[in-house]
């Protein structure tokens, strides 16, 4: 058996807040002693309601964070070991796809400049506009839209924009946070199906973060639940929302719409 591409021991990420006459602190625990491993080709779901740490994790895992505790390997490599310029060079294989498809992308720039940032902090500068094209084109627009602006897009659209500046430099992890949350039911389905695409086309493993259980469900390999920033349950998509071992994960399930029903409204959209 293979090691996993990503491991995640340990991880624990602790902040300490301040009363507003600036005395009183309290430590506040986002992140508690969690633990997972992602093989390669998988998605690996993390769901769990606003405030549980799962967007936290994501920026830990992508090294925007740095964790009290624990740590995070890829291919074995220990990321907050590496030095600042080690790092750089290692981002090109994890990538990562925000919330908000306007926001993280800079309106003053052309989706061509967006596009090709990756490549440009990299230093690389041959075959630029090529590289750009082809990405533009598996996410399903058009070569000629680098020379258009964000604001000129739709939201899901934009999505795509921000999954074509992903994968500018071929990563084999893609870290999506709440990637399709701000986007319609029928919107949502078109990006869910278009990264199922892109796994299967260049075996990307992911970790997708979500609230909503049914998308967890249409993408996800396996899931795991958080709740008060632990990893309370994992297992096989199916067998955690269909037989969830965890009190928490059934009062997830409870809260939501059928699985079933959102099945069927995403086929009918």
């Amino acid at each position: 058996m293979s090691a996993p591409l990503l491991e995640v021991k340990h991880l624990t990420r602790d902040y300490l807040l301040r009363s507003r006459d600036g005395f009183a602190r309290q430590h506040l625990r986002a992140v508690d002693d969690v633990s997972f491993s992602v093989a390669r080709g998988e998605v690996l779901g993390i769901v769990g309601e606003s405030g549980c740490g799962k967007s936290t994790l994501a920026r830990i895992v992508m090294a925007l964070d740095r964790p009290t505790g624990g740590e995070v390997l890829l291919e074995g490599t220990s990321l907050s070991q590496l030095s600042p310029a080690d790092l750089r060079r290692r981002r090109r294989d994890f990538q990562m796809v925000f919330q908000d498809p306007y926001g993280s992308l800079d309106p003053r720039h052309s989706v061509g400049r967006i596009v090709a940032e990756p490549l440009h902090l990299e230093g690389r500068t041959s075959a630029v506009r090529e590289r750009v094209a082809a990405s533009l084109e598996s996410v399903g627009l058009k070569a000629d839209d680098a020379r258009r602006y964000p604001h000129e897009f739709s939201g899901g659209q934009r999505q795509r924009i921000a999954i074509a500046r992903a994968l500018m430099t071929g990563p084999k992890l893609l870290v999506a946070d709440e990637a399709v949350s701000a986007l319609d039911l029928s919107v949502q389905a078109q990006i869910l199906r278009l990264l199922m695409e892109l796994k299967a086309r260049n075996g990307l493993t992911m970790l997708f973060i979500s609230h909503n259980l049914g998308v967890i469900e249409e993408i996800a390999d396996r899931v795991g639940v958080m709740y008060a920033g632990k990893l309370v349950e994992i297992g096989a998509t199916g067998d955690v929302l269909h037989h969830p071992q965890h009190a928490y994960t059934q009062r997830l399930l409870d809260a939501e719409p059928t699985l079933d029903m959102i099945g069927r409204r995403r086929a009918t959209a």
